[in-house]
């Protein structure tokens, strides 16, 4: 009889006998320094490789084109001034601001905060079309109709005309000289316009028989075939494609990326009850065993001079709005299909960056900080709504923002509130605040512009100035036992768990918090993320005084932390997400094995792995007697190379996810290694992705041992 030892089993085994160590020559080199000099997030890693999001804050509506060696990105603004953001890059990972196409929204009454407003609004979902010499921009405005940009240069300046309004349009200039227009959800419109764009030509309306299809389109000509890109309607979806040999069909639909999250967890909800200053607000967290998670939907797809297809594409982010992620694109069966071979509808958060034929080192997109010196606002600043512009001032005091208050209820109705995304994962914003100009019924100060919002700041009344917190979730207002008019103030936003802390400084060194911390959210009255605000509002009816705002700084203390390492030359370990469990080397059969964490194995060179660096943020995982983790079929064995280099099955792309996880995906079928949660045995190469709540074994933690 003999006897079989389970994967397990063998690994026990090894307490007794495992005698082997690390040779120190077979260190590698430090990591890529590169992003470990960055202030601001890039989704460049340095080492030829990015991550997403391609921007750690809102960007809305994503579309894309190319244009020679030259890629623009145009993305929603809703009710902000000015509008329209277009962004240039020539790599497209690496972006920078090109030009708003628009610098005052207004369009009536409301887009100026009179008689009502426009938030959740305005001007949004753009198509960005280059044909002939000229650039246009194409977006919808709720009640007013679709606005018509077009210029030389994606720089501007831009002229505008008007169509009627189009929802969700996408605008294809055909090889015969038509231009068609698609628009609407379900069962989409497709219309023609004449040369001119300046009005939709009679009788050449039609619908487009593709069951299945949504909103957010993109529409195109490829290969001399139609394709139509669109997400479909509703809150955690997928995105579809629609492929026809004519404009009029009849067209086929295939799902384009499926149930993706890039492990991204659903976040806090909000339920609202009641009517204006009536309503009241639930915060609702998130149940982390749910699994629900925040899918990729609503982008477009574009190519590069080397023949590779590539999409920017949307995905919630709770609080700090909806941002997007650069995905790979693989033509599968003559479709558009996000991900790569072998894993398909899914989509690497790490992967080796576009081949552009341009090289460009890692660039955060924009410079947040404003000192106010320049005869200019930092471009990155965004009025909510159209300002009064003659209400503030860089030149009245040079070198401060002066905000001259104009009356208002609340803060939610003030004109001229300066703001600006806050970048993530977290972010510090400070600002200098002289209150010595207020008049009776000001409140100036620092915000968080959302629905609900809080804001920190003085308030002036007949008996002086007082520093107040107010929060709306709970409609409470916390004061201090101080009354300065000269002081600093402080929001720190940490979007990993959506809450924030208010606080104050009477030297701009040390700083309290006041109140306790505000819970944000992402919600669809302004249909943004949370935005920092500098605001000075009257509440006596008419204007009031004056408020000096000056040495605004942002800080990201993680946007190049340790959970964008790749610990290469070291000696780590490996735990999963979901259990503890320590993958571990398995005597019996020379595979990989996880173990749960309190085995004595877990303190032994069993669980210990160097980082090989290979290159382009690819690794492969040595062990203490000079074997190599390798993917074999759907098993990870143990294989001794003989001398030889890692091959591709035994080389890892090195995966970073945020909140300090990382994944590793196997180079032979783009799946990643993964272990069956409470569950000890073999390891797998099994994983299409992670799941939300990243508790699916396919999610690790690595520890340096010293």
């Amino acid at each position: 009889m003999s006897l079989r030892l389970t994967p397990m089993a063998a690994v026990l085994t090894l307490a007794s006998v495992w005698v082997v160590c690390f040779p120190r020559e077979a260190a590698a080199a430090e990591p890529e320094p590169s992003q470990a000099r960055l202030t601001s997030w890039a989704a460049d890693n340095g080492n030829g490789t990015y991550s997403n999001p391609l921007f750690y804050e809102e960007f809305e509506d994503p579309d894309v084109i190319r244009v020679g060696q030259h890629y623009y990105l145009a993305g929603t603004t809703m009710h902000m001034n000015p509008g329209l953001m277009v962004m240039h890059s020539k790599d497209l990972v690496n972006w920078e601001l090109a030009s708003y196409c628009i610098d005052r929204l207004d369009l009536g009454p409301r887009f100026r905060l009179q008689g009502g407003s426009v938030y959740g609004q305005g001007i949004w979902a753009p198509c960005i079309r280059h044909h002939d010499g000229t650039f246009y921009v194409f977006s919808n405005v709720n009640g007013v109709g679709t606005q018509v940009f077009r210029s030389k240069s994606p720089r501007g300046p831009w002229a505008r005309n008007q169509l009627p309004g189009m929802h969700d349009l996408s605008v294809l200039f055909d090889d015969d000289g038509k231009i068609y227009a698609i628009y609407a959800a379900g069962r989409p419109t497709i219309v023609e316009l004449n040369k001119d764009l300046t009005e939709v030509l009679p009788n050449t309306r039609r619908q487009m028989n593709a069951p299945g299809m949504g909103e957010g389109h993109h529409l195109y000509r490829i290969r001399g075939k139609y394709f139509d890109v669109s997400a479909i309607p509703g809150a955690h979806t997928d995105q579809v494609v629609a492929r026809a040999d004519s404009i009029d069909g009849p067209w086929q639909v295939e799902r384009m990326v499926q149930s993706e999250s890039l492990g991204v967890p659903t976040q806090n909800g909000l339920r609202v009850s009641g009517r204006g200053e009536n309503r009241t607000f639930i915060i609702m967290p998130s149940d982390p065993n749910a699994g629900g998670g925040l899918t990729l939907h609503q982008g477009g797809i574009v190519d590069t001079p080397s023949g590779e297809w590539w999409s920017i594409i949307m995905q919630d982010h709770g609080s700090i709005g909806r941002m997007v992620a650069l995905v790979p694109v693989t033509w599968d069966n003559s479709f558009p299909i996000i991900g790569l071979s072998g894993n398909l509808r899914k989509a690497p958060n790490t992967w080796i960056k576009p081949n552009t034929g341009h090289t460009q080192a890692p660039r955060p997109a924009f410079v947040r900080s404003d000192n106010f010196d320049a005869p200019t606002l930092n471009p990155v600043w965004q009025w909510n709504h159209v300002p009064d512009d003659t209400k503030w001032s860089l030149t009245e005091k040079p070198g401060v923002l002066r905000l001259h208050s104009l009356p208002a209820a609340d803060f939610w109705m003030a004109r001229n509130s300066l703001t600006q995304r806050p970048p993530g994962p977290e972010c510090v914003a400070t600002v200098e605040l002289d209150a010595s100009g207020l008049a009776a019924g000001d409140a100036a100060g620092l915000a968080l512009l959302s629905s609900p919002y809080a804001w920190i700041g003085l308030v002036k009344s007949g008996e002086g100035v007082t520093l107040q917190i107010f929060d709306q979730t709970h409609r409470t207002t916390v004061q201090a036992p101080v009354s300065p008019t000269h002081l600093w103030l402080r929001v720190t936003c940490n979007f990993d768990t959506e809450k924030a802390v208010l606080s104050w400084s009477a030297d701009g060194k040390d700083f309290a918090p006041l109140g306790e911390p505000f819970t944000m959210v992402f919600q669809l009255t302004t249909f943004q993320g949370v935005r920092l605000a500098l605001f000075n509002y009257n509440t006596s009816g008419k204007p009031g005084g004056h408020a000096d705002f000056d040495n605004f700084t942002v800080n990201e203390p993680r946007a190049a932390g340790s959970e964008r390492t790749i610990p290469v030359g070291r000696i780590i370990t490996l735990t999963s997400v979901a259990d503890g469990s320590f993958l571990a080397i398995s005597a019996q059969d020379s595979s990989l094995v996880n173990i749960p964490s309190n085995s004595p194995i877990a303190a032994t060179p069993a669980v210990r792995f160097q980082v090989i660096d290979l290159g382009k943020g690819r690794v492969a995982l040595k062990t203490g007697n000079g074997r190599f983790v390798s993917a074999a079929d759907d098993r990870v064995v143990l294989k001794d190379l003989a001398g030889a280099a890692p091959g591709a099955t035994e080389s890892f792309q090195w995966v970073n996810l945020m909140r300090g996880h990382m994944m590793l995906m196997s180079l032979t079928d783009h799946r990643y290694l993964a272990t069956k949660p409470d569950s000890p045995g073999s390891v797998t190469v099994s994983a299409a992705g992670p799941s939300p709540d990243r508790k699916d074994g396919a999610c690790f933690k690595w520890k340096e041992i010293e």
